[in-house]
């Protein structure tokens, strides 16, 4: 039976048994976590529950970089396939996956698109890049792969081919950024395509949040839904380091932990952990991860662990969708917030076509916020735009950013450049 439907505490015994195993491997293949059991004065046998880990240090992004043979387990020759992260916070992280690896991606995969109700016979029609040293492109098609549904592969972007390819394959869902869904649905109705009476039944979800912290949709899920109401949205949360995914069900109350993959603990500003429910910061264990494992690391996403049992009958917990990122977190004039608050306004805000938030230092040495954005046809008075986005930024906030108005193509440009894999909507110089 599959972990997640177990008990609680059967679950738990079950993460603390692959936990164990998991420290000793790294015991004896890690250099790195070899290091930090010396320095730290532990033995392998001083882990022995999930509390235990509150004896080790985090790992962060920072010793990734600068350490990043170190953490490799294997031979060199036993890496399949390489990988870097997205990049998100600095420089891109090596990372290098055995077979056994790529099997860990596949049955990932096949269980978080089973919780979002695909089966054999399903068609995902995948709008996200398997090259480019991407690992979610090619950990959905190992996932589907295994599961004995179809895939199609089209890729990233171009609304005229995607459509193409529905029309002609007739998928059952799709898998891409939500919000290029608000892309395919304007390019069908500017070029009279059916869209809601097309083959596509669910639509999952990768890197953009579509509901809120009471699990309702955002403003971008209510925007896909009220154009396409016919189709099921589904949420996942993931990244490279976790090499695992966590994915909404039917439900839609939260992301589903896989038990057998990766422990999670919610940490506060002490770096203690937090009660249940208590929104802090995500860090993982990952469990049997063969090419390069990690305890304790620091993901820098703020979330909430939810414990109650779903109505779905998984036991496992959840997390709540990402309230924003502890790295960027911003100081606007004594206020504390988070980009997310800031896209809200600006996504509320009907004049606003698209837009980029910047943070850099003042010359102060505090956070300034620059929120550049360019206008919808019609709207001719710039100024008075300025004026009245500020006005709903203070009563919003009770701060205000400076705004710029820029053309339409140059925000464009900056939200998808060139060597980017996901849209560009907020960047931090500080």
């Amino acid at each position: 039976m599959d972990i997640e439907f177990e008990s609680v505490e059967r679950i738990r015994a079950y993460q603390e048994e692959l936990l164990r195993s998991q420290i000793e491997y790294l015991a004896s293949h890690s250099p790195y976590y070899q290091r930090v059991f010396r320095e730290y004065n532990i033995s392998p046998q001083d882990i022995r529950t999930i509390e235990d880990l509150q004896h080790l240090p985090f790992t962060e992004k920072k010793d990734l970089q600068l350490h990043n043979d170190d953490f490799l387990c294997v031979p060199k020759c036993d890496i399949i396939d390489y990988i870097t992260t997205s990049g998100t916070l600095g420089e891109p992280v090596l990372f290098g996956c055995t077979e056994h690896d790529l099997q860990r991606l596949a049955y990932n995969e096949e269980k978080s698109f089973s919780c979002a109700g695909l089966k054999k016979g399903d068609i995902l029609q995948l709008m996200t890049t398997l090259d480019k040293r991407f690992m979610a492109g090619l950990a959905y098609w190992l996932g589907i792969r295994k599961m004995g549904a179809s895939i199609i592969r089209v890729g990233n972007g171009i609304p005229e081919l995607q459509w193409d390819t529905i029309l002609r394959l007739k998928p059952t869902a799709i898998m891409c950024v939500p919000s290029f869904i608000l892309r395919l649905i304007e390019y069908a109705e500017q070029n009279g395509i059916d869209y809601r009476h097309s083959s596509i039944r669910k639509i999952i979800g990768i890197g953009e949040g579509l509901r809120d912290q009471q699990f309702h949709l955002n403003l971008l899920g209510q925007r896909i839904h009220d154009k396409w109401p016919e189709v099921e949205l589904f949420a996942t949360y993931s990244s490279t380091e976790m090499s695992a995914t966590f994915s909404e069900c039917e439900h839609a109350c939260g992301g589903h932990v896989h038990p057998e993959l990766i422990i999670v603990e919610i940490i506060g500003e002490d770096d203690l952990p937090v009660a249940d429910g208590t929104p802090g910061e995500v860090v993982i264990t990952t469990l049997g991860v063969e090419g390069m494992p990690l305890l304790r690391f620091r993901t820098g996403d703020i979330a909430a662990r939810i414990t109650e049992p779903c109505a779905c009958g998984r036991n496992s917990y959840r997390l709540t969708p990402l309230i924003g990122r502890k790295h960027n977190m911003i100081k606007l004039k004594g206020t504390t917030i988070y980009p997310p608050a800031i896209n809200d306004v600006l996504d509320h805000t009907e004049f606003v076509n698209n837009y980029v938030v910047v943070v850099r230092n003042s010359e102060a040495g505090t956070d300034e916020v620059i929120v550049r954005i360019s206008l919808k046809d019609g709207t001719t008075n710039a100024e008075k735009a300025v004026y009245l986005l500020k006005e709903h930024f203070r009563s919003k906030l009770r701060v205000t950013p400076l705004v710029e108005v820029l053309p339409a193509d140059v925000i464009q440009r900056i939200n998808f450049p060139a060597k980017s894999r996901k849209p560009i909507k907020f960047i931090d110089e500080r």
